[in-house]
């Protein structure tokens, strides 16, 4: 992987070699407010160097790639690939089907504005089928689908596969969590109105996330 110019974590966010790239958002993402997040409040603390670490980098740039580059199809942007549902439509309080890249994206960036944070707790085998624990985070401090902010603490933990190639690229990613760790914590709030969550999600900083 190339080096990690202007962010201590994930790669191919500066350099020659992203002088064309084509960015959802207008320019290359500043992680600086989630990675202080992820600095406060992680639970492990990998040595230099280590698999985990590699294997830590590696997801936070595959992520970023993912959420911020147009030009890149890997599962599509935002989160609807890692929320799907076989709940009835009806009671689907998201609904991944009926949402875009941007606007999950969107929803997301709204409700955790200091972003979501994403540690590995253990890899359990290395490349080329890399199998992880994670955990995700943030703190809801921002509306969700019609529902105020609680300011809680909002997580969630999983299991991870990643198939990757000889050049550590990842190709192929399957997710085991419970998603109702995630939007459960989201729905706490009391109902809001329309206006409400437009005026908050009006904000393009679309950058922290991962």
């Amino acid at each position: 992987m190339s080096g990690m110019e202007g962010d201590k974590y994930r790669s191919y966010l500066h350099g020659e070699g992203e002088l064309n790239t084509n960015w959802r958002y207008g320019g290359p993402p500043n992680y600086d407010i989630v990675n202080k997040l992820f600095e406060d409040e992680r639970t492990k603390v990998w040595p230099p160097g280590s698999l985990e670490e590699k294997v830590q980098n590696l997801v936070k740039s595959w992520e970023m790639e993912i959420f911020h580059k147009a030009s890149l199809e890997k599962l599509g942007g935002g989160y609807n690939p890692q929320l799907q549902t076989s709940l009835p439509e009806e009671l689907r309080c998201y609904d991944p089907e009926k949402e875009t890249d941007e606007s999950s994206c969107k929803a997301f960036v709204t409700t955790f504005p200091r972003g979501f944070a994403f540690e590995v707790l253990k890899v359990y085998t290395g490349p080329p089928e890399i199998v992880l624990k994670f955990r995700h985070w943030g703190y809801n401090e921002g509306p969700f689908k019609g529902h105020a902010p609680t300011g809680d603490l909002v997580e969630f933990y999983g299991v991870a596969i990643y198939q990757v190639d000889e050049g550590m690229e990842i190709g192929r990613v399957e997710f085991f969590y419970e998603r109702g760790e995630l939007l459960g914590g989201l729905l706490k709030g009391a109902a809001i109105d329309s206006s409400a969550m437009e005026a908050a999600s009006s904000c393009p900083i679309l950058r922290n996330t991962g």
